[in-house]
């Protein structure tokens, strides 16, 4: 499949090209076709993202990979990624390790960038605005761009180098080996493997670059079909807020989104997708008082929630729960110590409940905010 060339002890270089979602090894170069450098041995999730991610553009859409330290080799090539010592976007090179570098995407986010969020930077827009059929200066690809740079690109970042999710010393409580760096980083060749060729190690580095690719445009497209229209969506019931409730802090969703196929398979409610974008828009919007509860209708049922807002988007605690009187009644009884018909049930926490009528379920929401209640439970 591969073909290694001997440069020395530490310098070899490995050529081959692949299509993007269904790799296939060549060692043709035709004329004109780019070539793009990373370094042999061992690989990470950022240059094997990296590799495919560039592989997206136009510039680089036919390029070779070709694995290697050798620093002649590394001059020749028309981009660079994860080696060489060198970040220079004017000709491609796209590494990160050199002492000074400090680059980040900005926008609000001061995570150092690795090599694929390097590539990113300079190549995402680009790759966003085909998806979207639009322009690369289109208003809906600078949102995409920041949005998928959060919800995926920053913590491969992050990962790469050594920047802790959260500001503490403190150990963490369990191992988590399931994110896609620790699944790329799987890829490698294990010691005990009785085939070390350079052809087997790049084999697995094709898998990499497939696997981190194929989550990458899985998340792009995932945001493309119902992350922007989500926020569309919310942005409106955002706006309407004051034609439900004169307090302001209640919102009613009034419309479906196609987020809610997944609610089968992961268990969510059907408008988990507000969750992705009412702290964000509050801050932009400069909504005063915040939201405390958002109404919506179950698709199943046809009976309406009424959720309590969390504190925040990584946060368990409720803004304001709903009454403690209330909590764990269903039925009759709730009904009869709330005074609204109706009720349907009141969570143990607090964080939701359900009533038979929208009326219902905005009178629950209205008396909750005016009662003396302590935040849910963390």
């Amino acid at each position: 499949m591969f073909k290694a060339f001997s440069r020395g002890t530490h310098h070899r270089l490995f050529l081959f090209n692949f299509a993007p979602q269904r790799p296939s090894a060549s060692m043709s170069t035709a004329a004109g076709v780019k070539r793009v450098g990373t370094h042999n041995g061992s690989f990470h999730c950022d240059e094997a993202l990296g590799c495919f991610i560039i592989r997206l553009t136009k510039k680089f859409s036919d390029a070779q990979i070709l694995r290697t330290r050798d620093p002649q080799v590394l001059e020749t090539l028309d981009a660079v990624l994860d080696v060489g010592g060198v970040y220079d976007p004017s000709t491609d090179r796209y590494d990160h390790h050199q002492n000074g570098f400090e680059e980040v995407l900005g926008h609000g986010f001061n995570t150092k960038l690795s090599s694929a969020g390097l590539v990113y930077k300079h190549f995402g827009k680009e790759i966003i605005a085909k998806e979207l059929h639009v322009d690369e200066d289109h208003p809906d690809v600078h949102l995409l761009f920041l949005g998928v740079y959060k919800s995926f690109m920053e913590a491969i970042d992050a990962i790469d180098n050594g920047i802790n999710q959260y500001e503490t010393d403190q150990p963490p409580r369990y191992v988590n080996n399931t994110h896609l760096s620790s699944r790329v980083g799987k890829l490698n060749l294990d010691w005990i493997d009785p085939d070390q060729s350079s052809e087997n190690e790049n084999a697995a580095f094709e898998r990499a670059m497939a696997l981190a690719g194929s989550e990458f445009l899985d998340i792009v497209r995932s945001h493309v079909r119902s992350w922007l229209p989500g926020r569309s969506i919310v942005m409106e019931c955002l706006e309407a807020r004051l034609d439900v409730d004169p307090s302001g802090e209640i919102m009613v969703l009034t419309r479906s989104c196609p987020i809610s196929i997944l609610r089968s398979h992961l268990k969510m409610d059907t408008f988990i997708f507000w969750k992705l974008h009412l702290f964000e828009l509050e801050e932009e919007m400069k909504i005063n008082p915040p939201i405390k509860y958002v109404l919506y209708q179950d698709d199943r049922s046809k009976s309406w929630r009424v959720q309590a807002v969390k504190i925040g988007a990584d946060r368990f605690e409720s803004r304001k729960a709903l009454p403690s009187e209330w909590r764990g009644l269903s039925n009759d009884e709730l009904s009869s110590e709330s005074g609204i018909r109706g009720c349907i049930f009141v969570h143990m926490s607090g964080f939701i409940g359900g009533n038979q009528t929208y009326e219902g379920a905005l009178a629950m929401a209205k008396a909750a905010l005016i009662t003396i209640g302590e935040r849910e439970p963390v």
